[in-house]
């Protein structure tokens, strides 16, 4: 694997992880809509923040361990169309984005093992 490829494996899937969860946060706003006090409106913000959260804690733990990133993404994503009830587009948009960000951290994990295994020296 060439060095721009690996940086691209590895940035690619981190970036869209950050990008995808500023989007899942976008829709925390429509709390403001309502009119409620401050306290109802506080904890209706972060229920709503929550799927953020989570794709946020699993950047982490995808930062360190690539295969589970993919893993616990896939699972989302899978989760979400399994007990989902809306549109196709809804489902292309969140569900396809967290299963293309799987198969980036699947793909890059899987790749730089293969080439620490090339590099090793034979015994």
């Amino acid at each position: 694997m060439t060095a721009t490829s690996d940086r691209f494996l590895f940035w690619t899937p981190r970036v869209l992880a950050i990008l995808f969860a500023g989007f899942l946060g976008i829709f925390a706003a429509d709390v403001f809509d309502e009119t409620q006090g401050f306290w109802p409106t506080a904890i209706a913000l972060l229920l709503h923040l929550v799927p953020s959260g989570l794709i946020v804690l699993i950047l982490v733990i995808a930062w360190r361990h690539e295969w589970l990133g993919g893993l616990f993404y896939f699972a989302i994503s899978l989760l979400f169309v399994l007990t989902g009830s809306g549109d196709w587009i809804a489902y292309g948009a969140i569900s396809g984005s967290l299963a293309l960000i799987a198969l980036l951290f699947f793909a890059h994990w899987r790749l730089s093992r293969r080439s620490q295994l090339q590099q090793r020296p034979s015994s």
